[in-house]
C-alpha cells in the first residue's frame, strides 16, 4: 500500500507548492500533522462570506 504525499495534500486544499512541504526541518509526519490541522482556505472563504450575508454585513466586505 503507497503512503499519503504531503505535497499531493498541499495541492488538494489548494495551497501553494511548498506551503508547507519546504518549511526547513518539518518531517514527512509534521507536514502531514500541519496540513491536517490547517483549514482548506477556500472552505474557509466560503464560511466567511455565508456568515457576513447573513448579519448584512456584505457592503463592507471585500471581493474574493
Amino acid at each position: 500500500m503507497g503512503r499519503l504525499n504531503p505535497a499531493f495534500v498541499e495541492w488538494l486544499m489548494g495551497l501553494p507548492a511548498g506551503h508547507v512541504t519546504d518549511v526547513p526541518g518539518l518531517s514527512r509526519t509534521a507536514q502531514l500533522k500541519a496540513l491536517g490541522n490547517g483549514v482548506v482556505p477556500q472552505q474557509a472563504a466560503h464560511a466567511l462570506r455565508s456568515l457576513l450575508r447573513q448579519t448584512g454585513a456584505t457592503e463592507h466586505a471585500t471581493a474574493a
